[in-house]
Formats: C-alpha cells, sequence, structure tokens
C-alpha cells in the first residue's frame, strides 16, 4: 500500500473537508461518512501492523512545497503502529457513539434554533470530530519534532471548539481554561524542541541521541517534562483536569483522555529513548510525584457525587501509572507503563462513556438522587463495571498484565524507592478498585428512587451507543489474554533501543 502512513493520518481530514462542503445535502448521514473514513484507516493501520510485525519498520518522506529541504518524516514501528491503531480505534468507535448522543446533546444546548439550525451544528461536530484522529496519527508516527508540535496544537485547537459548541456547565470558559493549559504545555514543549535543535542542528527525533551527555540535555528534558507533566496532570499541574474532563460533551471523553495520556508516549520518544543516560536524575522526582498524583486522585474520586466529575477526577490518578512506570526505567517498567496507558484509553473511554449514558437516560448528574439503575439498564450497568475493571486492573482485562509488567520492573530496580513507590503504587490501585465498587453499588445495585420508578425512558440506550463500548471490551479482553500482542511490538523498539545505550 503506497504512502499508508500519510494516508492514515491525512484521511480523515480529507472526509472533514467532505462533510464541510456538502453539509447541506449530508445532513445526518455525516456521522456514518466520517465513520466509514474512520473504518478505511483501522483497514490501513491493520496492514501496517501486520507489516510491522514483520520486522519492517515503515519509513516515509515527503518534502513540502515551500521548501524542498524540509521534510515531512513519518515513522511506523512497532511502537508507534499499536499506539495509533488503539488511538484510532477508539475514535470509531466513539463516533459511532456520538451519531446518537451528539444529536440529544444539540437539542438540549440549541433548542431554541430551527432544524435547520440543528442540522448543522450535527455536521460541524463530525467535521471537527474528525482532526482528532489527524492529530493522534500525526503525533504517533512523527518523526519530526516539528512536525510532532503542529499536531499536538492540532488536537489543542479542536478541542477548543468540540467544547466550546457542545460542552456543559460554562463551556465556553471551561474550553477557554482547556486553550490556555494546553498552550502552556505546548510552549514548554516548543521551547525544549528549540534547545535540541540549537544543539544538533536538526529537528529530526532519530538525531537527538547525539546530544547525550550535553549540560543542555537537561534543560530540555526538564522543560519538555513540565510541559507533557502538565498534559498529564500530574500534581500540581493537576488543576485544570476536573473542570474539562467533566464538562466537555461526554462522547468526546475517551478522546480527551488519549489527548492527555499520549504524553506518556511522547516523552518515552522524544526523552527516554534517546537520552537514556541524561534522563535518569529525572527517574525519582517523577516516581514521587506519580505515586503522590495517583493517591490523591484517587481519593478525590472517591470524595465524588457528580456522575461526571468521578471519572474526571478518576483520569488524574489513572494518567500518573503511566508516568510511574516510565519514571521507574527498567524496561519492563516502562512497557507496562506504556501498555497500562493503551489499556487506560481503552477503560476511560468506556468507564466515562457510561456515565455519560446514565446523564443521557436520566438527566440527572447528582448519584445521590440515583440507584437501583441495574435492575432497569442491565447492559449499561455492566458497561460501567466493566470499564472500572479496566482502570483497576481486573483480570481478564488489559490493564492486568500491563499493572504486572509495571510494579515487576519497578520492584526489580532492587532499591529502596522501588520498593517503597512500588507499595504505595499498589495501594493506590486498591483505592481504585475500592471505588469502583462503591460507585457501582451506590448507583446501580439497590432500590430505584420513587421519582424514577414510574420513567418509563430510564433504560439502557441504543445499540449505536453501547454496542461500539463492547467491542472495546472485547479488544481489552482480547490483549488482556494475548499480552504478547502488544509486548512483541514494544520490545523490539524498547529493549533494543536500551541495549545499545
Amino acid at each position: 500500500m503506497p504512502s499508508i502512513l500519510l494516508q492514515i493520518i491525512f484521511i480523515p481530514a480529507l472526509v472533514s473537508v467532505f462533510i464541510f462542503l456538502f453539509r447541506n445535502t449530508l445532513g445526518k448521514k455525516s456521522g456514518w461518512v466520517a465513520v466509514s473514513g474512520l473504518v478505511y484507516t483501522t483497514f490501513l493501520l491493520l496492514l501496517a501492523l501486520s507489516e510491522v510485525y514483520q520486522g519492517a519498520p515503515i519509513v516515509e518522506e515527503y518534502p513540502l512545497l515551500i521548501n524542498p529541504d524540509i521534510r515531512l518524516s513519518l515513522l511506523g514501528d512497532g511502537l508507534s503502529v499499536a499506539v495509533a491503531l488503539i488511538c484510532n480505534l477508539l475514535c470509531l468507535a466513539l463516533c459511532v457513539y456520538s451519531i446518537k448522543y451528539i444529536d440529544h446533546r444539540i437539542e438540549i444546548v440549541y433548542e431554541s434554533l430551527s432544524e435547520k439550525g440543528q442540522t448543522s451544528y450535527y455536521t460541524c461536530f463530525f467535521y471537527l470530530l474528525l482532526f482528532f484522529p489527524v492529530g493522534f496519527m500525526g503525533v504517533s508516527f512523527a518523526s519530526d519534532l516539528i512536525v510532532l508540535y503542529f499536531f499536538l496544537e492540532v488536537l489543542t485547537i479542536v478541542l477548543y471548539f468540540l467544547m466550546a459548541y457542545y460542552g456543559y456547565y460554562e463551556r465556553v470558559k471551561v474550553a477557554i481554561m482547556c486553550l490556555i493549559w494546553g498552550i502552556f504545555s505546548a510552549i514548554l514543549f516548543l521551547a525544549g524542541v528549540l534547545i535540541i535543535y540549537s544543539e544538533i542542528g536538526t529537528f529530526q527525533i532519530d538525531q537527538i541521541h547525539t546530544m547525550a551527555g550535553s549540560p543542555l540535555a537537561f534543560w530540555a528534558i526538564a522543560l519538555t517534562l513540565v510541559g507533557m507533566s502538565a498534559k498529564l496532570a500530574i500534581v500540581p499541574l493537576h488543576v485544570w483536569m476536573p473542570w474539562v474532563h467533566a464538562e466537555h460533551p461526554t462522547c468526546i471523553a475517551g478522546l480527551l483522555a488519549v489527548y492527555a495520556n499520549i504524553a506518556a508516549y511522547i516523552i518515552v520518544r522524544v526523552l527516554v529513548l534517546p537520552l537514556w543516560n541524561d534522563f535518569q536524575w529525572f527517574g525519582p522526582p517523577i516516581m514521587i510525584m506519580s505515586v503522590i498524583t495517583m493517591i490523591y486522585g484517587s481519593l478525590l474520586t472517591l470524595a465524588q457525587t457528580d456522575m461526571k466529575r468521578i471519572p474526571a477526577c478518576s483520569t488524574i490518578s489513572q494518567s500518573a501509572y503511566s508516568m510511574l512506570g516510565i519514571g521507574a526505567l527498567t524496561t519492563a517498567s516502562i512497557e507496562g507503563g506504556l501498555f497500562f496507558f493503551l489499556s487506560l484509553i481503552m477503560g476511560k473511554t468506556v468507564f466515562f462513556s457510561t456515565c455519560g449514558i446514565v446523564v443521557y437516560t436520566t438527566h440527572i448528574r447528582n448519584i445521590n438522587y440515583l440507584g437501583g439503575l441495574g435492575s432497569r439498564m442491565p447492559i449499561t450497568a455492566f458497561l460501567f463495571i466493566s470499564g472500572g475493571m479496566m482502570l483497576a486492573g481486573i483480570p481478564p482485562f488489559s490493564s492486568f498484565p500491563a499493572e504486572l509488567i509495571m510494579f515487576s520492573g519497578i520492584f526489580g530496580r532492587g532499591d529502596a524507592l522501588g520498593i517503597i513507590i512500588g507499595a504505595l503504587g499498589v495501594a493506590a490501585v486498591m483505592i481504585t478498585v475500592g471505588y469502583v465498587f462503591y460507585f457501582t453499588m451506590r448507583i446501580f445495585i439497590g432500590k430505584m428512587p420513587e421519582n424514577l420508578q414510574n420513567k418509563d425512558y430510564i433504560k439502557d440506550p441504543p445499540l449505536l451507543m453501547s454496542l461500539p463500548l463492547i467491542v472495546i471490551i472485547a479488544v481489552s479482553i482480547y490483549l488482556g489474554l494475548n499480552p504478547s500482542l502488544i509486548l512483541n511490538l514494544f520490545d523490539p523498539v524498547i529493549s533494543s533501543t536500551l541495549a545499545n545505550m
């Protein structure tokens, strides 16, 4: 397949332009047009996966018209293809989920508009949504720091518009907050990029290793790390997460989780692998801040009564898991941390989307006014507990082997820090298990409040909303039972790179 990586990145953009140009003709069919584009890119990713599994990385370069010396460089290896495939799968699932959800959301936000006006917002949602896979695929495959920066900014900009148009309480204010934090993160990342360029004279990621041992390497790592920690909502850079993650339209919740957590992939690709020895100094502080974030985020989640703030606050805790593995700086901990990143974004998509289903169905966000929903919404209850178990690392989901691998690497450090931080990390996992079952009992078990008992609309959502989440659950179970599928992709990239250090 010629130019397969380029197609994977830009086909969604072309479909977005098509929807925009023919929005009046397509109307409510625009959602299915968006889905068809993502089905095609998923097929391309499976082809790329097959090629990479056979030991052949995909390298593509395209000179830009403005300057032939500047090239769009793309790399598809075991690490980038695995990340891209899971991200694209989540984009596809949530695009299907959105077909029903966003129609309902527009009716609430823009109820005063005519049917034509509401249809205009409906088509707008899908041509904006498609820039998420553009950004995720670009970040995954970029082998040039400026290209990587560009696609990060694409994600920040599209997130702003989707939140401002379709979010919940004070949606424009929260969208601006998200934009400010995104710009803050981007400025620090760009500062680190410029330091790297000043030292090595190129933006190519595969040349970053040539600045190893340089005094400037410390500052490049520090600035980039702080910028990415802001995206990951690591304490004390977490204050934006509960607001932004609770008030965006629920149908993009899983994509916001990817937006935040893909920073872990960037850290490994840009900092850890090429600057292994220089990164050692940052390992212990990362571990300490990560475990603080894990415990704080879990306790904060337990204190919530807002249906959307529960998964929002849990994201603070869960995002730190991958960073804990990265900070331990062993091959197993890094591979386990990145595997957990993929497991997390699947679990977060299911968990948050299910919370959205409850709000969508009951029109209630305060869990104090909910209870006993499992009797009328058994599929939703199954989705909720499954999503929670995916976050908590309970078998048979992929997060279980990911945590086992990650913690084996952390304890395998063999020092006091690894043992203490590892033990605290396990304690944070136990808190996660606790709040998953606590909220399940509060929302789905017991007697339904009297004011809801006679409401005929209290029932499981349309199949278009539940089926995509069931598919994600099935993928997580499959990878949980066959973790070697992911590890065999990661290992040649991570182990071989570290072996040469």
